[in-house]
């Protein structure tokens, strides 16, 4: 069953570019390498052909899950977003109730995230402990590090 995702422009030409490179460079590699090991003989016991069969099957089969994702993406332009709540694609500001600790967070689909960038998933914790929250509210999320409570200092695009 395929679920609606939603991507920047950026996030969704990265996913187009990695399928195609998928495509036109690992496929006819991987090819290339069946061939090259089923020219050495018999193929009961070559292991080199049994492991390029096995990258082949994982290669179609991320291959066949990036195109659902492809063909299920939608775009949203962060510019008509309303910024009243947290939802995906909005910048929200963050204060440590319990500490000094100031922070801001992008919310992204999950294949954009990127903690070291400040963009993290919406289906995080974080992520989903924030959407809906407006500024002022304390979103209180469970990690496996433990619960934190944060305030919402501001919403942006």
């Amino acid at each position: 069953m395929s679920t609606t995702a939603y991507y920047t422009e950026e996030g969704l030409r990265k996913l187009q570019e990695e399928l195609h490179r998928m495509k036109t460079v690992d496929r006819p590699h991987i090819s290339h390498q069946i061939a090259e090991a089923r020219d050495k003989g018999d193929l009961s016991e070559n292991a080199e052909y049994h492991a390029a069969k096995e990258d082949q099957g994982l290669l179609e089969a991320r291959i066949a899950k990036l195109e659902e994702v492809v063909a299920n993406a939608r775009v949203i332009d962060p510019g008509h977003m309303d910024t009243d709540k947290a939802y995906i694609h909005c910048t929200v500001k963050v204060k440590q109730v319990d500490g000094k600790l100031e922070r801001a967070f992008t919310l992204v689909a999950e294949s954009e995230a990127d903690i070291k960038s400040g963009k993290i998933s919406v289906n995080s914790p974080i992520g989903q402990g924030l959407l809906g929250k407006k500024v002022g509210d304390v979103a209180e999320i469970t990690t496996p590090a433990g619960t934190t409570r944060f305030e919402v200092l501001d919403i942006t695009r």
